[in-house]
């Protein structure tokens, strides 16, 4: 879907933009399974259950983004279930790392910082979908060879994170005391969109 306000500085993934007068800079948030990534000076926020994000930035240039996503569970044998969900997953970080490239960021300088992977749909799944979640992105990462110069993983508590991408800046939020349901309710509607979804195929980077 197209942005309300396209740049050619910025790829989107249907963000939510809005003003944050607390930081007072224009602002994105991402929900599950969106990403978002900018040249300007802003401010990218998500709320992380189960589901991580990967903050991915070339610092020399500024140019950074943030994902949301979760791998899904498959059917089948075990074997079936981690391959569609490394390659999902594989899918969702190389979207991120494409749209930075694209915008002239460099790959062998990109680092990241993670977040997420809590425990919070527990009894919802046979497996610790947290868990899963957060090996994936530290594994992807190795294998990409993008330093991982920060996380924030595990644990049993949802996060709000705050994601400044020109600086490289973060701010997390610990919700111990969240009064609704509303995040794990959004990863369980997230979660069933996955089920019934065609896997991704490939992306072509660019070099």
């Amino acid at each position: 879907m197209s942005p309300a306000t396209p740049h050619s500085h910025e790829e989107v993934l249907a963000p939510n933009h809005y003003f944050d007068r607390n930081f007072n800079i224009e602002a994105a948030k991402i929900l599950p399974g969106e990403y978002y990534v900018s040249a300007r000076d802003m401010l990218l926020v998500t709320v992380l259950g189960s589901c991580v994000a990967a903050c991915i930035r070339d610092p020399q240039t500024g140019i950074g983004g943030m994902n949301h996503f979760m791998l899904p569970e498959g059917g089948g044998d075990q074997r079936n279930m981690l391959s569609n969900s490394a390659r999902y997953g594989g899918y969702a970080m190389e979207v991120l790392i494409n749209q930075l490239v694209k915008l002239g960021a460099n790959r062998n300088r990109l680092e990241a910082k993670v977040f997420g992977g809590a425990a919070v749909l527990r009894g919802f799944t046979t497996i610790q979908v947290g868990e899963m979640n957060s090996e994936f992105v530290l594994e992807y990462l190795r294998t990409e060879r993008i330093r991982v110069v920060a996380e924030d993983l595990l644990d049993i508590y949802p996060r709000k994170v705050y994601y400044f991408p020109a600086s490289g800046r973060v701010m997390v939020r610990k919700l111990k005391a969240v009064h609704n349901n509303t995040i794990i309710e959004r990863e369980r509607d997230y979660s069933q969109r996955l089920k019934s979804a065609p896997i991704a195929g490939d992306v072509e980077l660019f070099s």
